[in-house]
């Protein structure tokens, strides 16, 4: 007789951490030195949520890796009371942002600052990404397409601006990868990840509303098969092994600034689903800031960034983990615990704060056999 087909659940998360820092090399300075509060918080969530797979949006990026490194093994020690976690497995690639354009995009007279580059940086590698895993990565399978050029999305919708520089212009302010990840039991699965541009921080030609609603196209088109240039040569679009979407997005599906329909696009896309994670605190928050929290249309419970209430968008929902429609999800959540629950205090306040955002995870269920 057969026996019974057992089953793991994996936790997958996505941490727009705030690990950056004002010039290259410090963010590594920091970790050598032993960490700091900042630092201990970030790894202290971490090692609370214990995500099997984590994508870290806003980690300073550098060619020989050395500061993932040492935030690996900042993890591999307990921070704040918590138990130390390892990820085996890393992936990281060179980001867009402070690579030079050679242009003065900003109009300031000179093509040097860091509205100039390919992606706004002090510094190459500023708000890099990195992806961290328990389980192996298929390193030789992973796509991106950093190199893209934003003309060369089918359908694009670039500025008619001189801020804009069809030739030199790529579409990813960061990155978008394709990386593969073998999970328990052998499921082979994608996951998508990237960090559009904030659709703000413009002018009327809303150069950064339009690339943030590209950066999220380029994922849609993927998913529907569609070929797009990948970088080494080649075009390249979703197969149909399982997928995962995970990222800082940069928009909210119902409140903020930017172009909705591509994130509402997204979160309907039949490839996709959306486990509305939630937390205490995100509605505890929004209550008690009020200002600009009051108007908006979406649930507080579901946001995931805390951003300034008096003069800025108030509190969003912009961080997300969609899995694949097939997929059976168990639990989601964002870690964001309220006034007296376990684990606020790792949230921090003020210049001691671990990030305005917050860790989103979501559980899906996989054969281990």
């Amino acid at each position: 007789m057969a026996g019974p087909v057992l089953a793991e659940t994996v936790r997958i998360a996505t941490f727009n951490a705030s690990l950056t820092r004002g010039g290259a090399g410090l963010l590594l300075a920091d970790l050598e030195r032993g960490g700091s509060e900042h630092v201990d918080r970030v790894a202290a969530i971490l090692q609370t949520v214990r995500p099997d797979i984590v994508l870290i949006n806003e980690i300073d990026h550098d060619p020989e890796g050395r500061a993932i490194a040492a935030f690996v093994a900042h993890l591999g020690v307990s921070q704040m009371g918590a138990d130390p976690i390892l990820y085996r497995h890393v992936f990281i690639a060179a980001p867009n942002t402070g690579v030079l354009t050679g242009f003065d995009l900003d109009g300031d007279g000179d093509a040097f600052g860091p509205r100039d580059a390919q992606g706004y940086g002090r510094f190459p590698g500023q708000y890099g990404m990195s992806l961290l895993s328990r389980f192996p990565i298929e390193h030789d399978a992973v796509v991106t397409f950093g190199a893209l050029l934003w003309k060369d999305l089918p359908g694009a919708i670039p500025p008619e601006h001189s801020k804009y520089q069809p030739d030199v212009q790529r579409l990813s302010s960061k990155g978008h990868w394709d990386v593969p990840v073998v999970l328990p039991g052998g499921m082979r699965v994608h996951l998508l990840a990237s960090h559009p541009t904030p659709p703000v921080f413009d002018g009327p030609e809303d150069f950064n509303g339009r690339r943030n609603h590209d950066e999220m196209r380029l994922w849609e088109l993927y998913l529907d098969g569609v070929g797009l240039p990948a970088d080494g040569g080649g075009t390249r679009s979703a197969d149909d092994s399982p997928v995962i979407l995970l990222g800082d997005l940069n928009a909210d599906p119902e409140d903020g600034d930017g172009r909705w329909e591509a994130i509402r696009r997204l979160l309907a896309h039949p490839r996709l689903q959306d486990p509305m994670p939630m937390s205490v605190g995100g509605a505890a928050a929004a209550e008690a800031q009020a200002q600009a929290n009051i108007v908006h249309m979406g649930d507080p419970a579901h946001d995931t960034a805390d951003w300034n209430d008096a003069r800025g968008p108030g509190n969003l929902r912009v961080d997300f983990v969609l899995p694949d429609a097939r997929l059976e999800v168990v639990d989601a959540g964002v870690f964001w615990p309220a006034p007296g629950e376990a684990g606020h205090d790792l949230l921090g306040e003020g210049r001691g704060a671990a990030s305005d955002h917050r860790l989103v995870w979501v559980d899906v269920r996989v054969p281990a056999r």
